[in-house]
């Protein structure tokens, strides 16, 4: 397996998985992706049906990292995807034996012909889908650096849930530290305690005076400043990062036999998208030959990528035209992993991408129904639609009144708009994205009661916090980071 860049430098040269692990964007500024997807066989398809969640991720992952031996691989599958750390137990045959589901299939109904189901991926210890795929980096991370006697201080941006997905997940790891980058006052109180309690040694939160594209630029510019990136051993864990890409496949195969009963029909998946990443998996599971009917894009106010879907043009929001709403983990108006998809759209073509995300930068987007690309983009079975505070906050009472089961904000644009394209007969899951005591401003809202709280997170909002507010300078993120790295 070789790794390439959207942008094309370093043609020609051989990437491997270990290589592009700790890093995060390729040195043109684009983003990494295998050189060919791996094609899932039919009897692949149907051995895979009966693993568990571990063992599929390592036959998953297995083909994209055969640089890392397989018995080291399946011992870090093993040892991330486990009852203990994703809570999901239930009597699984008549003899009462227990068996795990890390993310479970939860049925509401049949709505239109099509059966309307919730892929619980919110079961892991900071109770949001992110932890699905941060777990392993992790682990893959300390893996890496303890064999190769290195260290790596991670540079990331969040605009809510990767941001504790990834502290969690790193905190007490040995040759890692965390600088998380986050919006000031623009996340949920939630969300903000869980990152901002956290008193380990190696984590640093810092507060930008911005938006979460403000965050998100930063962590590019640091990334494309080599000298600097190499002094001070420069990691990502944002979704540029191809691991974790990688990782979130797994579910999207898991979520289709959940809802099948053979290979031979097809799914919708309906994901609650900012930034591309978790749709993006999405996409590349239907490449690797996972009957996809239709990935269904959903996003709130901040409709940047519901527009291209609509119209072929992508147009980034100013830090002004950026809404902050009520789901605000997609308060995003630059997605940083749609240029993986834009590259298969132009059939990978590098000199095309690398102007078009110029034109981002100095033009502030590009259009390519103009070109007639657009058109290529039903092959590839998007759709797309917007939610508002309304709708989520309808969706959410609906749900519960309907189905007995409580979803958070993000989960119901997922939903509004899952139902907005449901066909007779193919089954449409949405991804579930975080439990909803992370949201409880808008759960109380809606329904008029507070929403059950994990006792392990019990006056959370009370502890003490930890964090750095500085303005949206890349300068002084870089002092920061030198003066607390040790070196």
């Amino acid at each position: 397996m070789n790794y390439i860049s959207t942008r094309g430098a370093g043609a020609g040269e051989r990437h491997t998985f270990s290589d592009i692990l700790l890093g995060g964007l390729a040195k043109d500024g684009g983003l990494y992706l295998p050189a060919d997807y791996p094609r899932v066989s039919a009897d692949e398809l149907a051995r895979w049906r009966t693993l568990s969640y571990a063992d599929l991720a390592f036959e998953i992952l297995s083909k994209f990292s055969d640089d890392i031996p397989a018995e080291d691989l399946r011992a870090l599958t093993r040892r991330t995807y486990t009852a203990q750390t994703y809570c999901h137990v239930r009597d699984d045959d008549a003899s009462g034996a227990l068996a795990t589901q890390i993310t479970p299939l939860k049925t509401l109904g049949v709505e239109n012909g099509a059966t309307l189901s919730l892929l619980e991926l919110s079961n892991g210890p900071t109770l949001a889908f992110k932890d699905m795929a941060m777990q392993l980096l992790g682990n893959l991370f300390e893996y890496t650096l303890a064999k190769h006697g290195e260290t790596l201080n991670i540079l990331g941006a969040t605009s809510g849930d990767t941001g504790s997905a990834a502290e969690y997940a790193m905190r007490g790891k040995q040759g890692v530290r965390v600088f998380m980058l986050s919006p000031h006052l623009k996340m949920s109180a939630f969300q903000t305690a869980q990152m901002y309690s956290l008193q380990d040694p190696n984590i640093f939160n810092v507060a930008v005076e911005g938006v979460f594209d403000d965050c998100q630029d930063i962590v590019k510019a640091v990334s494309n400043d080599h000298a600097f990136k190499a002094q001070y051993k420069i990691g990502t864990v944002n979704s540029i990062n191809w691991a974790r890409v990688v990782a979130q496949v797994v579910y999207y195969f898991k979520g289709y036999f959940a809802a099948t009963q053979s290979n031979d029909e097809r799914v919708s998946f309906a994901v609650p998208s900012g930034n591309f990443g978790n749709v993006c998996a999405g996409h590349i599971a239907r490449m690797m030959g996972l009957p996809i009917e239709k990935l269904v894009v959903a996003t709130n106010e901040n409709d940047v990528l519901d527009e291209f879907f609509r119209t072929g043009i992508y147009r980034v929001r100013k830090a002004a035209e950026t809404y902050h709403t009520s789901s605000p983990s997609m308060d995003i108006s630059k997605a940083s992993n749609f240029e993986r998809f834009v590259f298969d759209l132009l059939g990978r073509d590098p000199a095309r991408v690398l102007q078009l995300f110029r034109d981002v930068e100095e033009k502030g987007g590009f259009d390519l129904a103009a070109s007639g690309d657009f058109a290529r983009v039903q092959q590839f079975g998007f759709v797309s639609g917007r939610s508002s505070h309304a709708d989520r906050v309808d969706a959410i009472r609906d749900v519960f009144e309907r189905y007995d089961t409580m979803i958070d904000t993000h989960t119901a644009d997922g939903l509004k708009v899952a139902r907005e394209h449901l066909q007779p007969g193919i089954p449409m899951v949405v991804l579930e994205t975080a439990q909803p005591i992370k949201f409880g401003e808008t759960i109380r809202e809606a329904l008029l009661r507070e929403p059950e709280r994990p006792a392990a997170f019990a006056g959370l909002e009370a502890l003490p916090q930890r964090f750095e507010i500085l303005p949206a300078d890349v300068q002084r993120v870089k002092d920061f980071v030198a003066a607390h790295t040790g070196d």
